[in-house]
């Protein structure tokens, strides 16, 4: 019997120190000592939306690829799981397969699986889901306040990048990237060639040109890198 911990913090959420990775280490240690565990393994999924699949998450499904029966996997805070009901169940689900159970540091109803610990556990899963639409729709609304004062949003196109320099507007000028307008070219002319998406992804990583974040080409990268630049 071993105790794994599993920490997960969205991008927004990296910085803020109560949902960090090392705060919540520190609760997951904590809870370990008081159920007289020592926790065998750390795994992370950071910069992971809450409402991501247990299924799509590496760190994930990596602690559960270590459970055992009679193992718990720890965490900080039940909503590291998801904030999304329908996810968090299928995450129980495949911990439950493995014969282990999911112990949250801050109790939550973790402790046991008795009526009202159950109903517990429904009642954070539900606020976890409330909160992340709160969020959501706070977002949605400051983006279109921006919008409609005439920001241009999101990230600039491949080919192109913001300066430090500002407009009258106090906007970061777009000025362009050479190596990301490299790539641009290459893949328009592959594709004037008559190649494939696939082929041309293929073609620009083995060429050494990166996409906007680095790593290797794909179809749907190289599509969305043509249409940006357009």
């Amino acid at each position: 019997m071993k105790a794994i911990a599993y920490r997960r913090c969205s991008t927004s959420e990296q910085a803020e120190s109560g949902l960090g990775l090392a705060a919540q280490l520190t609760a997951c240690e904590a809870a370990a000592g008081r159920l007289g565990l020592t926790v065998a393994a750390v795994f992370d999924d950071a910069g992971v939306s809450g409402s991501t699949e247990g299924e799509e998450r590496e760190g994930f499904m990596s602690a559960v690829a270590v459970l055992e029966k009679g193992d718990v996997l720890l965490v900080a805070k039940r909503d590291r799981l998801g904030r999304d009901p329908i996810a968090v169940a299928m995450i129980e689900r495949l911990v439950g397969r493995k014969g282990a159970r999911i112990v949250s540091a801050a109790g939550e109803g973790t402790e046991g699986n008795d009526p009202a610990a159950v109903l517990m556990r429904r009642m954070v899963d539900a606020f976890a889901e409330y909160e992340r639409l709160l969020i959501g729709a706070r977002t949605k609304a400051a983006l279109g306040a921006l919008k409609r004062l005439g920001v241009k949003l999101g990230a600039p196109a491949l080919g192109t990048g913001r300066a430090e320099e500002i407009d009258a507007a106090g906007r970061r000028l777009v000025i362009a990237v050479e190596e990301e307008a490299r790539a641009v070219a290459a893949a328009r002319t592959y594709r004037a060639e008559g190649l494939s998406l696939r082929a041309v992804a293929v073609r620009l990583t083995a060429d050494g040109l990166k996409p906007k974040r680095g790593g290797k080409w794909f179809p749907q990268t190289v599509a969305a890198a043509l249409k940006g630049a357009a």
